[in-house]
């Protein structure tokens, strides 16, 4: 390799290397480490610094290696892309692919609603009506089915593909991989929408009760209970960056909320009508949300303003975003995909496809797979999205080729990491920061508050931080007021003590029977004299 081969490796390398330093905001730079005079905090933060360098490097190195690419349908000429259908492709992709595009025909008892693993290798799969089934889709093989006979509005895996929960008519139910009931969640009543934290291993629901409730599958406890006061809610997504759950409410206003408040962390207003779905990208910067009021908004998360507006013709039932970008919007019988629907305002979609006959109940994108799911009212279907998918896995991220063995590891290292419900914050960046503030600046602040507790003539005046008898405000005034006589004090005293005396007196006997009080004489309005 010659100097100039390497000189531009060594340029791409820096390029591509900027954008895996994700806390560019909240790094120091040398000369401001220069100026830390803690020589053990000044070691501890160089040292990050140099860890977070190599490891951005080591990623873009890493990239280089990586052979595959995303690819997209390119159209020739006045050709469109939403013009092919899933037919056209089955007849020009090799055998694989068109294995991938298939349909269950189960029209007894829907509609349905599916879920993806995170390695997107096994889907499960719940009818309205009562009908529960797992399956392996890149083998065609089925793992466990039940028919529970009774409402199931929703499904969700839970760390792996061993677990599931499922939310029935009153209760939720947690299965394992062979259709057994393992747990109810009792204080789980009447949901309709369930959600996965996989790194802090919460499971998250909401239903017509409007609480939204926090449960840790890993040790069984409820974390928080928070009541939305907002009524029922049916649309329910998480940010995968900070673990922020996006609530859709009946009055069109978008929440987000936090284990940790009692009240949202962001109240949004979306749409005129209800909030029917919500879809948050993987880098948690955009949102989408479809209404009532027939209209498809994008949204910047950052800023919490609305990038793009779109008109459906009759209100989406299910959003969903790939790993790449590529937005699905499931109305009616029809299923639109949009690329680069959040950087620039699109005249036309990327894909099209009709389901005939069928209403679209759920829709899912697969992980590491151009591959989309769709859950209708005559059963399920899997279609091929090209470019939708993330092509380089992370086989210690997840790793749809597992065996036993590494599934076992996996699930044991998820559990030692486990992230606390604690820091789940707005900004996911907060933990960790230094604060930036010079020293003269902390210098400047603390002689104020020193010239605030000081009076008029100079003297020192405590400041009231305590509380009860023993705080310093209390013994200053005490030490002060010592030697004082108070006459409006002392007057009241002596009204007290001279209450008293002819209060006994009267008891004793000691008043006169001209001055004693009649039977009657309680009755009246007059205040007798003593």
């Amino acid at each position: 390799m010659t100097e100039e081969e390497a000189s531009t490796i060594d340029k791409t390398i820096a390029e591509k290397a900027s954008k895996y330093v994700r806390l560019a905001e909240g790094k120091l730079s040398s000369r401001q480490l220069k100026k830390i005079k803690n020589k053990k905090l000044k070691g501890t933060l160089d040292r990050i610094e140099k860890v977070s360098k190599e490891a951005a490097i080591k990623a873009a190195r890493s990239e280089l290696l990586l052979t595959e690419e995303p690819g997209y349908l390119e159209a020739e000429g006045i050709e469109k892309t939403f013009n092919i259908t899933q037919k056209h492709l089955r007849e020009n992709v090799d055998e694989d692919s068109a294995k991938k595009i298939f349909d269950l025909k189960l029209p007894t008892f829907g509609p349905y609603s599916l879920d993806y693993t995170r390695n997107g290798r096994h889907v499960v799969i719940g009818g309205r009506k009562g009908h529960i089934m797992s399956f392996d889709w890149m083998e065609n093989k089925k793992i466990s089915e039940i028919h529970l006979k009774e409402t199931v509005r929703d499904v969700k895996w839970l760390h792996n593909e061993l677990f599931y929960a499922v939310a029935q008519k009153k209760y939720v139910f947690i299965y394992d991989h062979n259709g057994l009931e393992v747990h109810r969640l009792k204080k789980h009543i009447e949901v309709n929408k369930l959600d996965f934290l996989p790194y802090h291993f919460l499971l998250v629901s909401v239903g017509n009760a409007g609480w939204l409730k926090y449960q840790d599958t890993s040790t069984g406890k409820l974390v928080a209970e928070l009541r939305t006061k907002l009524g029922g809610c049916d649309a329910i997504a998480q940010n995968p960056w900070n673990a922020i759950m996006h609530l859709g409410h009946y009055n069109g206003t978008v929440t987000l909320w936090s284990p940790n408040m009692s009240t949202p962390l962001v109240k949004m207003l979306t749409h005129k009508g209800p909030v029917k779905a919500i879809a948050v990208d993987h880098t948690g910067k955009y949102m989408a949300t479809s209404g009532l009021d027939g209209q498809l908004k994008l949204w910047d998360i950052r800023t919490y303003k609305p990038l793009q507006q779109y008109y459906t013709r009759s209100p989406a039932s299910s959003l969903s975003i790939s790993q790449l970008g590529l937005l699905g919007v499931g109305w009616g019988p029809h299923v639109t995909i949009w690329k680069d629907a959040f950087l620039t305002k699109q005249q036309s979609p990327y894909m099209n496809h009709l389901q005939a006959g069928s209403q679209i109940q759920d829709i899912h994108f697969c992980p590491f797979d151009d591959v989309l799911g769709l859950g209708h009212s005559y059963g399920i279907s899997s279609i091929i999205i090209p470019g939708s998918g993330e092509p380089n896995l992370d086989s210690l991220e997840a790793n749809p080729y597992q065996s036993k063995k590494q599934r076992q590891e996996s699930e044991v290292r998820s559990l030692l990491d486990k992230v606390q419900p604690e820091m789940i914050l707005l900004d996911s960046t907060f933990i960790g920061k230094v604060d930036k503030a010079s020293k003269d600046l902390l210098d400047v602040e603390r002689n104020e508050e020193q010239e605030a507790q000081r009076d008029n003539e100079g003297k020192w005046v405590p400041k009231n931080k305590a509380r009860g008898k023993n705080s310093s405000l209390k013994r200053y005034l005490r030490k002060k007021q010592k030697n004082v006589i108070d006459e409006r004090k002392l007057k009241i005293q002596q009204r007290i003590k001279q209450e008293k005396e002819e209060r006994r007196k009267r008891i004793m006997g000691d008043v006169d029977d001209k001055d004693r009080p009649k039977a009657l004489e309680r009755f009246s309005n007059k205040k007798r004299k003593l």
